[in-house]
């Protein structure tokens, strides 16, 4: 067991991947629940940040967090569901947030950090995947 503690190989590869996924999933299941749940008072404080009208962007980021999030928390195509949230995170970093104090975009930077290990990781063992389309690893 002392080995397995200060030794450099994973512990379990596959549990890992299965926390991140957690983890981040519910987050942005929560987030966009919250959206959907007050949409029609934060819509209209909502901006067109990217040129293709603010509905259609706030529309894209329930899409995002709610949707993709829960695929993400149940590992169900991952890698895929995964990107809508890392451009989510991107434009909210890079973009809508361009101008704030690192303080108030450092949530927005950690998700888009968090995106990177989840795509390498993939679904793993214990997900959805797995038990629908019976694959190894």
């Amino acid at each position: 067991m002392k080995n397995k503690i200060f030794g450099t190989a994973s512990l379990n590869t596959d549990l890992a991947a299965l926390l991140l996924r957690l983890i981040v999933g519910a987050f942005f299941v929560y987030y966009g629940y919250l959206k959907i749940a007050s949409y029609n008072q934060i819509l209209p404080m909502f901006g067109d940040i990217i040129g293709i009208g603010s509905e259609l962007s706030f529309n894209l980021v329930i899409f995002a967090e709610l949707f993709c999030g829960f695929f993400v928390l149940v590992g169900f195509a991952t890698r895929l569901s995964i990107i809508p949230i890392f451009i989510t995170m991107i434009v909210a970093y890079f973009i809508a947030h361009a101008k704030d104090p690192l303080t108030a975009k450092q949530i927005s930077l950690l998700y888009l950090l968090l995106c990177l290990p989840i795509f390498v990781l993939g679904s793993g063992k214990y997900s959805a995947d797995r038990l629908l389309f019976k694959k190894t690893n």
